[in-house]
């Protein structure tokens, strides 16, 4: 348990991280800012929350840990304002779904008196806002974090702990090796989501109306928030390429084996992804 936590810009992900602490008694008081008045008018009074700041700078005084949970660009800018006003021994980590530029640029800017482990949960929804929040939406999901080499391993163990406290399942990975993953598991789906739906977009409006569970199943993430989808790929352009470019070449084989009505491949294709689909793990 922690003393104090603080998070600022709770959306969503900040917001159930402020729930799931409280309901799991990871940290004795919470401090929450957020960027708008009316959002930190909203938060007063909220039985997760103790204390609402009107800066962050007045926010992380006091503070063991700071979750940052602001859009992936706007983390540094947030570590950067922060770190003169943390206290001896403070850590810092964020929620961000890219972690190379972040963890390294954001380390270097609370040292040598303070310390920053990035963090990234899988989980979250197509819905924003902090109103969507819920205490248990880390249970049993996936949660990196993302130590540096020469991150002090204590704190790396801190981190992981109080995630452990929310009961997600962590796992620990460098940055860089966070990144290509992502890129593939989650930055990648998000592509092809989205771009099915442009291209659908081009043709008869007529045709949503007649679809099934399968094109809501497979397009349900193309409802996400544009602009924060636009500055993730922004931040992880070069991995996203390689699992673009990756995935291209599967498709291509399916073209080709369309074109060739060579029936066996199109049954291996489908038959590789059925396999990959059926050893998915169940949803918590």
């Amino acid at each position: 348990m922690f003393d104090q936590i603080t998070i600022l810009a709770p959306g969503l992900l900040g917001a159930s991280v402020a729930q799931a602490a409280r309901h799991f008694g990871a940290a004795r008081r919470i401090t929450l800012w957020s960027r708008r008045p009316e959002t930190r008018l909203q938060l007063k009074g909220q039985p997760w929350c103790d204390q609402v700041a009107d800066t962050p700078a007045a926010a992380v005084p006091g503070a063991q840990l700071v979750i940052i949970c602001a859009p992936v660009d706007q983390i540094v800018a947030l570590v950067l304002q922060i770190a003169p006003h943390l206290g001896p021994g403070a850590i810092v980590t964020d929620v961000g779904s890219v972690k190379g530029e972040i963890c390294r640029l954001s380390a270097k800017a609370v040292a040598p008196h303070a310390h920053f482990v990035g963090s990234h949960p899988m989980a979250g929804s197509e819905k924003t806002g902090w109103t969507h929040a819920r205490p248990d939406l880390f249970v049993r999901r996936t949660v990196f974090v993302t130590p540096l080499p020469d991150t002090d391993p204590k704190v790396a163990e801190r981190v992981a702990a109080f995630w452990t406290a929310l009961e997600a399942e962590v796992a620990s990975l460098e940055p860089d090796t966070h990144d290509e993953i992502v890129a593939n598991i989650s930055h990648l789906p998000q592509v092809l989501a989205s771009t099915l739906c442009a291209c659908l977009n081009r043709r008869d409006p007529q045709w949503r109306n007649f679809s099934g569970g399968g094109l809501r199943d497979t397009t349900r993430i193309a409802g996400s928030d544009p602009k924060l989808w636009k500055t993730i790929l922004e931040q992880n352009r070069d991995e996203v390429l390689r699992a673009v470019r990756n995935y291209q070449e599967e498709l291509h084989g399916l073209e080709r084996a369309l074109a060739n009505r060579d029936w066996f491949e199109v049954q291996a294709i489908l038959e590789r992804g059925k396999s990959y689909r059926d050893q998915f793990r169940p949803i918590p």
